[in-house]
């Protein structure tokens, strides 16, 4: 079975959502409010003649949707599951900190509270 259209999936997550999507229910404009985009793009949207590229309105239907917004990008077929794959295989690492630049980094100036936070991470690296 094919993976359902970027329309579908919308449909399918407004409804899961309780967004009444009926011709008079307010659904598409309760959700166009939420997400800050027109009533007329969410029609679009779920009718799919919208271009699901633009990658403003894919951010704001994640963030009204509080999904990743990676999973919007590949619902919509900006991005393929190896896309994914392969930003995530060449994603930078984060630098590693000292405990004394984290220290630094939250603020603890104090010399005793300094000295208790690393007592404490220095127990926790022994684990």
């Amino acid at each position: 079975m094919d993976a359902p259209t970027f329309a579908e999936w919308l449909r399918d997550q407004l409804i899961a959502r309780g967004y009444d999507l009926g011709p008079r229910g307010g659904g598409r404009s309760r959700f166009a409010e939420r997400a800050g985009i027109s009533p007329p793009t969410v029609g679009r949207l779920l009718r799919g003649t919208h271009a699901t590229t633009d990658t403003r309105v894919l951010a704001a239907v994640a963030d009204a949707l509080d999904v990743p917004f990676v999973n919007v990008l590949t619902h919509a077929r900006v991005l393929t599951a190896d896309d994914v794959e392969a930003i995530r295989r060449h994603a930078p690492t984060p630098p590693t900190l000292t405990p004394e630049q984290a220290a630094d980094g939250l603020g603890i100036l104090d010399p005793e509270a300094r000295r208790v936070f690393l007592g404490i991470v220095a127990a926790l690296q022994q684990e």
